[in-house]
């Protein structure tokens, strides 16, 4: 439970802790920022860790002059990329076997098939639509490896949606993050961040009951 609130105060005080790692290790948070981004996009058992929100808050630190915005966006979308390459070849290992596996903590069966589904409908572009929706971020590469679609043809989505996604929240924070009344309300906006990002997973999620519920 301790572990649990530490987690939820440092995402929704993402700042304050951002901005002390910035203070304490200099140049190495480029490093720190990357592993996080990596580790998000690229292991399957990380869908929780901060994407969206950390994007924008760094962007915004980057604007008061705690970091480099350029290197900053060029750090974080090789690590996004990266990330994806690995979970695409992780899925392309282990292969379908995946769907048989049973739930357990580190394994969510239900998320994956529902990913399966998102991507069997968008192909080619779920690779970059999912770069703007949690969870769903973290699997779709790898349903991408499991099936069909060629590394080529990945590796060109992968790198389209990494810069869309890394570029357009690092330099929305970089724009408005410090205005004065943004930055006086920043857990909120982060909140909504949060919930904004999880929107088309809620609907998702509904809808599939939804039918079920038909069928």
């Amino acid at each position: 439970m301790d572990i649990l609130l530490q987690f939820l105060d440092i995402l929704l005080h993402l700042d304050k802790h951002l901005a002390a790692l910035v203070a304490q290790y200099g140049p190495w948070i480029y490093a720190i920022l990357f592993f996080i981004i990596f580790a998000e996009t690229g292991f399957v058992v990380t869908p929780f860790l901060p994407g969206d929100s950390l994007l924008f808050v760094a962007g915004a630190l980057a604007a008061l002059g705690g970091m480099d915005i350029l290197l900053l966006m060029a750090t974080l979308a090789t690590a996004a990329v990266l990330g994806n390459q690995v979970n695409y070849h992780i899925g392309r290992y282990i292969g379908p076997k995946v769907f048989h596996w049973e739930d357990s903590r580190f394994f969510n069966r239900a998320a994956l098939q529902k990913t399966h589904a998102f991507y069997e409908k968008h192909g080619g572009k779920a690779v970059v639509i999912s770069r703007f929706l949690p969870l769903f971020r973290t699997f779709v590469p790898f349903v991408a490896g499991v099936g069909s679609m060629s590394y080529a043809r990945f590796t060109a989505f992968n790198f389209s949606g990494a810069l869309l996604w890394v570029v357009s929240l690092c330099m929305l924070g970089f724009w408005f993050g410090n205005e004065p009344w943004i930055k006086q309300n920043l857990t909120l906006v982060i909140i909504g961040i949060i919930v904004i990002s999880n929107i088309p997973v809620v609907i998702g999620w509904w809808q599939h009951r939804k039918d079920s519920k038909a069928a």
